[in-house]
């Protein structure tokens, strides 16, 4: 078989499937809006498409740990917001998903909706912090998935972007970035016991 010049075929494994980026942003879209009913559905893409952002329910499908920057500064070294900040927060969290609000100065970590049940007596130590677990019952306003880049204004993106569909934060990872930052604060600044 000849192929157009400057062009050759794609090897993969039989039994592999490969998926452009558009098939995962739209599934991962899908996937994150699941939680909706068929009209806020659409209403939701409408205010991402309109005003770049919507608001989500948490606590079924994932749930959104709120880091506040000054604990993600101290954690990475970096200054807020950065590209730097945001490639230490990928390596950081295994790539898990995370939205920057630049306008609240706070970061979201994604996580599974089961870890405010399961970190009740962390958040207490870290609450002196700021560091809370948006669950079932609360919202967090999801940028449009290709907002990926601190634009220079107070808009919230994704800091690091969701990969695929139900890809989340290993909940140990963020719990071992926080205590990083709480390390780097130390125990005199945020009165946290270590």
């Amino acid at each position: 078989m000849s192929y157009p010049r400057g062009l050759s075929p794609v090897q993969t494994e039989p039994g592999v499937l490969v998926h452009p980026g558009a098939d995962r942003q739209l599934a991962t879209e899908h996937w994150l809006l699941s939680t909706l009913t068929d009209r806020k559905r659409a209403a939701a893409r409408m205010e991402w498409r309109e005003k770049g952002a919507t608001l989500l329910p948490m606590g079924t499908l994932m749930s959104a740990v709120r880091l506040p920057a000054r604990l993600v500064l101290a954690a990475t070294g970096g200054m807020f917001p950065s590209g730097e900040v945001d490639r230490i927060l990928a390596a950081a969290l295994d790539g898990g998903p995370v939205i920057c609000d630049p306008g609240n100065t706070s970061f979201y970590a994604l996580v599974p909706a089961s870890v405010p049940r399961t970190w009740t007596d962390a958040l207490e130590d870290w609450r002196p912090l700021d560091v809370d677990c948006l669950g079932r019952g609360s919202g967090l306003v999801v940028p449009r998935l290709n907002l990926t880049r601190y634009q220079g204004n107070r808009f919230m993106y994704w800091s690091v972007p969701m990969s695929s569909a139900a890809t989340l934060c290993p909940p140990l990872r963020v719990a071992r970035l926080i205590a990083a930052g709480v390390h780097e604060l130390g125990e005199e600044a945020t009165g946290v016991q270590g």
